[in-house]
């Protein structure tokens, strides 16, 4: 069960991370873009330390609202869930 749980995060991660890729490229070459609702479900899904890591790396993303009020939010949610889980779940 560990090694599923921790090769979907890299899964996830690693998705996350290419397709804020590929919406900056979208967005430099006037393109349609990557739906905001699907990078912050990627985040959701586990994606949120790519997500933060692709927003760094790309320089994209960074300054947008709601987007990263809501990106943040996710990530508190999960680091909660994740601290509550070592604490109660031990």
């Amino acid at each position: 069960m560990l090694i599923a749980a921790l090769a979907w995060i890299v899964f996830v991660n690693l998705w996350t991370v290419l397709r804020f890729r590929q919406d900056k490229r979208r967005a430099i070459a006037g393109a349609r873009r990557v739906p905001e609702a699907d990078l912050l479900w990627l985040a959701l899904l586990g994606g949120s330390p790519g997500a933060f890591a692709a927003r760094r790396l790309f320089r994209h993303k960074t300054r947008k609202q709601p987007f990263s009020t809501y990106l943040m939010l996710i990530a508190a949610i999960q680091a909660g869930a994740a601290i509550g889980w070592f604490v109660i779940g031990r």
